[in-house]
């Protein structure tokens, strides 16, 4: 695509889109901060097992997909995305402080957990939210625009907390009560500038979501999604273990969130273009490249011995998840009904959720008992069966031309 194609896409997106871009931004900037030194935290600091961070990861991943189901379900049945993405944000805001002020294993899986919650309610309603506001011939852009924002905050988080820690001496608290502020504004940000769409009176009212009828009404072609990303989901544990692999290699505790820093800004950097691209071409070809960069990333990250080796997979694995994220958020937009969009997305980050869990008990078991190797060995066998699925949904004709849907 070239910069005048993508100039005009930026420019055919709403003000809207990029305030709830700039939302996500702030949140992740929070989040980040605490997410990337809590890892090595929990290892270094209060003993944990690689099992132990492995089942913590995936508990709060599970539990913000499980509650997904639910508050898109209510905002397709309510018909206000906006008033539920507001107390997912303002609950994890809420419980920010707790990192700092916690001294136990006990009180930071409770403030994981409570924060997830918060991830959860916002995220299927956000979603949709995306969905109804973005004009059809930018879908793609306009995900791949939220992805890449929400991706910046991404690699700001662990690049402010690297450069915390370094002033501060190692002072984990510290960094972690810096992180209040931004999840502050972020909500601030989102009560001023985003509006609650009206619901268009072409699209039908939804008496209760998750009756076996409306489910039935999503479709086959939207079942095909979800069934591909949950099994790619199964390849994609917590990016913990990306630090943990650095360390294992002889990357400084100080410098360990520099792991996230770079996979983010390769992620947000392909975010973007991957979703403006979608918009033109096939979405499924876009996301058959982004299947097979995680292969290779997985097979660079098990057989390297060194930092550049690692650091080359890190690459990897962001550009991957910029030719992924984006686009398969987009491809339930294109296959659910309208005025179920938020049903739609909260199922299809329940199946991720779970498949996310058992990822990463699975990643920290096998890392426990085989090593590094075997972890990310079991990722690329998982992220080839996912490939397979891909490829049948693509011969069937699914993401030649994204669907004319009413919003």
């Amino acid at each position: 695509m070239n910069p005048s194609a993508s100039s005009r896409s930026l420019r055919d997106i709403p003000a809207a889109i990029w305030a709830l871009g700039f939302v996500s931004l702030l949140m992740d900037l929070s989040s980040e901060m605490i997410h990337a030194l809590l890892p090595v935290y929990l290892v270094t600091v209060l003993g944990t097992s690689m099992a132990t961070v492995g089942i913590i990861e995936g508990i709060a991943e599970a539990t913000a997909s499980i509650v997904k189901i639910f508050s898109g379900a209510i905002s397709d049945w309510l018909g206000k995305r906006k008033l539920l993405a507001a107390l997912g944000y303002g609950l994890s805001a809420l419980t920010k402080p707790v990192f700092p002020l916690a001294s136990t294993v006990g009180w930071l899986v409770a403030a994981r957990f409570i924060d997830r919650v918060g991830k959860g309610i916002r995220g299927a309603p956000r979603d949709a939210l995306v969905a109804d506001l973005a004009p059809e011939h930018v879908r793609g852009a306009s995900f791949g625009l939220r992805q890449s924002l929400d991706t910046v905050g991404a690699f700001l988080g662990p690049a402010v907390a690297v450069a915390l820690m370094w002033l501060t001496a190692d002072n984990f608290q510290a960094v972690f009560w810096v992180a209040v502020l931004p999840a502050v504004l972020c909500v601030a940000l989102l009560l001023v500038a985003v509006p609650e769409p009206d619901r268009p009176k072409a699209v039908g009212r939804v008496r209760f979501p998750l009756r076996g009828s409306e489910l039935k009404r999503l479709g086959s072609p939207y079942w095909g999604v979800v069934a591909v990303a949950t099994v790619f989901t199964l390849a994609r544990f917590s990016e913990a273990f990306l630090i943990l692999r650095a360390q294992s290699v002889g990357l400084p505790i100080a410098l360990a969130p520099m792991v996230l820093v770079v996979m983010n800004v390769v992620y947000a950097l392909a975010a973007y273009p991957a979703g403006a691209l979608s918009d033109k071409v096939n979405r499924m070809t876009l996301l058959i490249f982004g299947f097979m960069l995680l292969i290779v990333a997985n097979t660079v990250l098990a057989l390297t011995s060194g930092l550049v080796g690692v650091a080359l997979g890190v690459v990897l694995w962001g550009l991957h998840m910029g030719f992924t994220q984006g686009l398969l958020a987009t491809l339930v937009a294109d296959t659910a009904p309208a005025e179920l969009r938020g049903t739609a997305y909260g199922v299809f980050n329940l199946a991720g959720g779970l498949a996310l869990l058992v990822a990463s008990v699975l990643a920290g078991v096998l890392w426990d008992a085989y090593g590094a190797q075997a972890t990310f060995a079991a990722s690329g066998a998982f992220t080839a069966l996912a490939l397979v699925g891909l490829v049948a949904l693509r011969s069937r004709g699914a993401g030649a031309q994204p669907p004319q849907i009413t919003a």
